[in-house]
């Protein structure tokens, strides 16, 4: 193996090895999970008029206190029609336009209403309860930037500033292919030294929680011809991510026969643990990542150098991996010679997230992995970490 580059060297190069994928026109309500391509300005102001945050009586503030006359009542999206004479008050559903003349809103629960009439006892301020036009955003002023990835937040706001439609990033197309002769579908008959194969499917929803259309190819034995049709097939679309096959052993032919197709490979073998004997070429415009074969060193392969690699061909702006910060709940011995991301659980603590290691560091440990909602990092060194120290951690969905 190559001489080993570290985790940041690595991303470095994935990101910059990745192009940027063209845009397209898509209605407001299949834009959830899409990456805008451009800034999006409000075509109105929000709200677009002076509103009632409650249910109430619309009022002049310097007729309080005081017994005023209600000659309406005012639902949201239907206006009074004429402005609040002085010394009167108008009802008022949450939402409706507060009329002309008004200045501020109380709530039922504070009058005494009788016979159209309320009797206001307290002095009410100026502005109370009315939510001014613009308040949240202006006409014309930005709503969500470019290389934002749509939340179910930015549509509602998106929607409510009047955009029907926007221009998002075209979704990448990725090919997933798993290859080892052992491995077996779910609900097949296993032989002896048969597994069932887990890698496929990790990788398939991985990419698709990160805006990939995926394409599943089937498991390929350790065969020369099969491996290669299958890896021509998934040269074709932006994204190849294969898993075992990337080591030295007599039965990896994954790289070998990627590098007969052309293949360029930009490194091999990075200081981490798992998932050391990543691999990562391109080929044409095609990003080509070879994950090991272990599922653990899989899940963590995918969330440090694949998913930045999706995100930045989408253009999202921020596209590495969002480490928090928190403390140990139990003691970690450091690596001497790679980084290590270590499984744990997410508890709330008095002064922030607290992450528990999980037992069990082994990368084939899928099992124990699905206990974990969190991957601490473990820095290299000769030293422990106790529990209490601050580290560095990275949530899983």
């Amino acid at each position: 193996m190559s001489e080993l580059i570290g985790i940041d060297e690595a991303r470095r190069r994935v990101v910059e090895a990745v192009p940027r994928l063209g845009d397209e026109p898509v209605v407001l309500a299949a834009a959830l999970g899409r990456v805008l391509a451009e800034d999006v300005t409000s075509a109105i102001a929000v709200p677009p008029f002076d509103s009632s945050a409650m249910d109430g009586f619309a009022l002049r503030s310097e007729d309080t206190p005081g017994t005023l006359p209600v000659p309406l009542r005012i639902a949201a999206g239907a206006p009074a029609g004429r402005a609040l004479a002085s010394g009167e008050a108008m009802g008022i559903a949450t939402g409706g336009v507060v009329p002309e003349g008004a200045d501020a809103v109380i709530p039922f629960e504070y009058v005494v209403d009788r016979d159209n009439t309320i009797e206001v006892q307290e002095s009410v301020a100026p502005g109370a309860n009315v939510r001014p036009a613009g308040g949240d955003l202006r006409q014309g002023t930005v709503v969500v930037e470019a290389g934002v990835r749509l939340g179910a937040a930015q549509v509602a706001a998106l929607s409510a500033a009047g955009i029907a439609d926007v221009r998002v990033s075209q979704r990448p197309s990725a090919a997933v292919l798993a290859t080892g002769s052992e491995l077996r579908r779910p609900g097949e008959p296993l032989a002896p030294g048969q597994i069932y194969e887990a890698n496929g499917v990790l990788i398939e929803v991985q990419l698709a929680s990160a805006g990939a259309a995926v394409e599943r190819l089937n498991t390929v034995a350790d065969d020369e011809e099969a491996h290669r049709a299958a890896l021509k097939r998934g040269l074709q679309g932006d994204i190849l991510v294969t898993s075992g096959g990337v080591s030295v052993g007599p039965h990896d032919l994954v790289r070998k026969i990627e590098a007969e197709l052309g293949v360029e490979e930009v490194f091999w073998g990075v200081s981490v643990k798992p998932g050391k004997p990543i691999s990562f070429g391109v080929r044409e415009g095609t990003l080509v990542f070879r994950l090991p074969g272990n599922p653990v060193s899989v899940l963590v392969s995918f969330e440090l150098f694949v998913r930045p690699a999706v995100l930045a061909l989408q253009g999202v702006a921020q596209p590495r991996p969002r480490f928090e910060r928190g403390r140990l709940g139990g003691e970690l011995e450091r690596n001497p010679g790679r980084d290590e991301l270590v499984r744990g659980r997410l508890v709330a603590g008095e002064d922030g997230p607290v992450i528990e290691p999980l037992p069990g560091r082994e990368s084939h440990m899928i099992a124990r992995a699905a206990l974990a909602d969190a991957l601490v990092l473990v820095r290299r060194g000769e030293d422990r970490l106790r529990p209490g120290d601050s580290v560095e951690f990275l949530r899983l969905s």
